[in-house]
């Protein structure tokens, strides 16, 4: 027998050595297979896993854990896991689990906001959660750093997704009818919209925040004007009504438009985040800039009912300004109840006139105590303010700076602020003063006894012409009787041919004639005897003081 490796003859004084052999059985290897399966299944997932982040919200409406969604473009992003209430119970909490591709929702400007039904400026949104239910919307943030911790948005922001376009900063006095979506137009071509508006710092304007989407955002200027289209802007003049808007949506929920003046040479294209001032329409917009202000300070003591804040003042009937006060004031000396009227003018739109008046006077704009000095030069020359009649149907004044060489010379005080205009009465208190002093006059005149003088007069006029027509008017027709006999005997001895018997017959026709006209004469007085003191009336009939015509 052959005897195998293992039984080769040991050296002397060694021990035998044994050998064993590892063996797996066949029923560990399908165990082995899947925890390793489970643990690649763990790993992956771990991997694939998104971030967890909590975004707070006022209410819980329309938030359910495990069931909503959140969305990114119509896409699931992540799903809300739970909600709770804050540790101070004044909010919600709602726990979202993003997914993996979605970790840029994380950075620190992200914005997040419940989706549900809602009518606003810019139109009808989230009909489709009618039937879906509410969902979580979501917008990339443009930061690096990230966050954990979210403020949800009560309201969708007007743009999502990057956009493109510019932001534009307007300031106004109030914010008047607009509101987050409502357009902005141009050439009454909606282009953008309002996106934010808040209260200035010092709470004396708002400031609003439109969004401009590209490309139309490259129309906008350095020289752009913004005005509020809200409503209808309605001028009456000399050609009759005009009536302008830009869109029956700005009736509604307001707008805004924006245009360059017609002639803006060397114009470019604003940058980002400029600021620009919204006028309240598009004639002040698109005037020619205002330059300076200038406050002054009147005073009147006359009613000004009619005169209203925003009422204008004007120059030698040219515009340069508006009233910004009226205020009641009491003077304890006259014990009378003066108006101090304050107002704002802008001499930078006297156009040539202010140039040239800057030359001749070496004035500098800026120089505040020249302009006053310069104003009281005015005054020392007639300047002064009166309120005028602006229109008759409705009552409306306005103040007029104009020279009245005829004024009365007043103190002017350089050191007041505001500066001091002095004012004269309007035109028709001047007018009504006058007819005061006229009826004065005539009250002083001592009419009773005028007219008991005249009723006298009247009563010894018509006594005298009684007296005429009874006593001396026939003794007179007598006496002409006597002559006409005493002609006619005269006519009858003288030859019929003989030019003394013509010139005795032309004799007698005029007599005749004068005793008709004094008889005239007689009945005219004595129906109208006030015509010796005021004479003949100009459409009497005329008296035949020469008789009929001689044949």
């Amino acid at each position: 027998m052959k005897s195998s490796a293992t039984d080769e003859p040991q050296a002397p004084g060694q021990a035998p050595v044994k050998t064993r052999r590892f063996g797996i059985s066949l029923v560990w290897i399908v165990p082995i297979i899947a925890v390793l399966v489970g643990i690649s299944l763990v790993v992956h997932n771990i991997l694939q896993e998104g971030p967890t982040i909590v975004v707070t919200f006022k209410t819980g409406s329309g938030l359910t854990a495990n069931k909503t969604e959140v969305k990114y473009r119509n896409v699931v992003v992540g799903q809300v896991t739970d909600v709770e209430l804050s540790d101070d119970q004044k909010s919600v909490n709602a726990t979202i689990k993003l997914a993996k591709q979605a970790e840029t929702f994380t950075r620190e400007d992200s914005q997040f906001w419940v989706v549900r039904p809602r009518i606003g400026a810019g139109g009808v949104s989230g009909i489709d959660t009618l039937l879906s239910g509410d969902y979580i919307g979501a917008d990339i943030g443009q930061a690096n750093g990230r966050a954990k911790h979210f403020n949800g948005l009560e309201n969708p922001p007007p743009i999502t997704y990057g956009e493109p376009g510019k932001r534009f900063m307007l300031h106004a006095s109030d914010l008047g009818s607009l509101d987050i979506g409502s357009p902005v137009y141009y050439r009454k071509i909606p282009v953008g919209q309002v996106v934010t508006y808040a209260l200035d710092p010092d709470g004396k304007g708002v400031n609003i925040e439109v969004f401009i989407h590209s490309p139309n955002d490259a129309f906008v200027t350095e020289n752009t004007r913004f005005w509020n289209a809200s409503g209808i802007d309605v001028n009456v003049g000399a050609n009759g009504f005009a009536v302008k808007t830009e869109s029956l949506s700005t009736l509604l929920i307001g707008g805004i438009a924006f245009r360059a003046p017609d002639y803006s040479p060397n114009d470019v294209a604003a940058a980002d985040d400029k600021d620009f001032d919204l006028f309240a329409d598009q004639t002040t917009a698109l005037a020619p800039p205002n330059g300076k202000a200038q406050y002054l300070s009147l005073r009147f003591d006359q009613s000004l009912r009619g005169l209203k804040v925003d009422a204008p003042v004007e120059f030698l009937g040219m515009e340069i300004g508006r009233v910004v006060a009226i205020n009641l004031d009491f003077d304890a000396k006259k014990r009378s109840f003066p108006l101090n009227v304050g107002i704002v003018i802008y001499p930078q739109r006297l156009g040539m006139a202010y140039g040239k008046m800057l030359t001749a006077f070496k004035h500098d704009p800026n120089d505040e105590a020249a302009g006053i000095r310069l104003i009281g030069t005015f005054i020392d020359n007639g300047l002064r303010a009166q309120a005028r009649s602006g229109n008759l149907l409705t009552g409306q004044l306005y103040v007029a700076l104009d020279f009245f060489p005829k004024a009365e010379k007043v103190a002017f005080d350089p050191t007041a602020r505001p500066v001091v205009i002095p004012t004269v009465p309007g035109s028709l208190e001047q007018l009504q003063e006058k007819l005061e002093a006229v009826v004065d006059k005539l009250n002083k005149l001592p009419v009773d006894r005028i007219a008991s003088n005249l009723d006298s007069n009247l009563v010894e006029l018509r006594k005298g012409l009684t007296q005429f027509n009874a006593k001396t008017l026939p003794g007179v027709q007598n006496t002409l009787a006597d002559v006409s006999k005493t002609l006619q005997s005269a006519s009858s001895t003288l030859a019929e041919d003989s030019p003394q018997r013509e010139k005795l017959t032309e004799t007698l026709d005029e007599l005749g004639r004068m005793s008709r006209s004094l008889r005239e004469l007689s009945d005219y007085l004595g129906r109208h005897p006030e015509s010796l003191i005021r004479g003949r009336p100009d459409n009497a009939a005329p008296l035949d003081l020469k008789g009929p015509p001689r044949n």
